[in-house]
């Protein structure tokens, strides 16, 4: 079987950048990459670490999001056997409680 890889932009399916810039070579990408070492992430990471220690709610959930990863959206809702009506629930700014 041959490898087709090589005419991916011949279907539609070009591994080039559409937008103008390619951010597979972003500059400030490579900045970064200079300016910062491991080490240095590791020390940010435990100051972060600390700082939430204290209780400081966003340092908590930027620690969490970046740790554990974001949690995903969802709604948790009970029926006591009745039908529920999604798009009036959603026509009326329905939330969890």
């Amino acid at each position: 079987m041959e490898d087709n890889r090589k005419n991916n932009g011949n279907r539609g399916h070009s591994t080039k950048a559409k937008k103008p810039i390619d951010r597979r070579k972003n500059e400030y990408k490579e900045a970064l990459k200079e300016a910062a070492t491991v080490d240095d992430v590791v020390d940010v990471i435990v100051k972060l670490k600390e700082v939430a220690g204290t209780g400081d709610i966003p340092a908590i959930k930027l620690f969490l999001e970046y740790y554990i990863g974001k949690p995903k959206d969802s709604i948790d809702i009970t029926s006591n056997g009745d039908t529920l009506n999604f798009k009036e629930l959603i026509k009326f700014g329905y939330t969890t409680p």
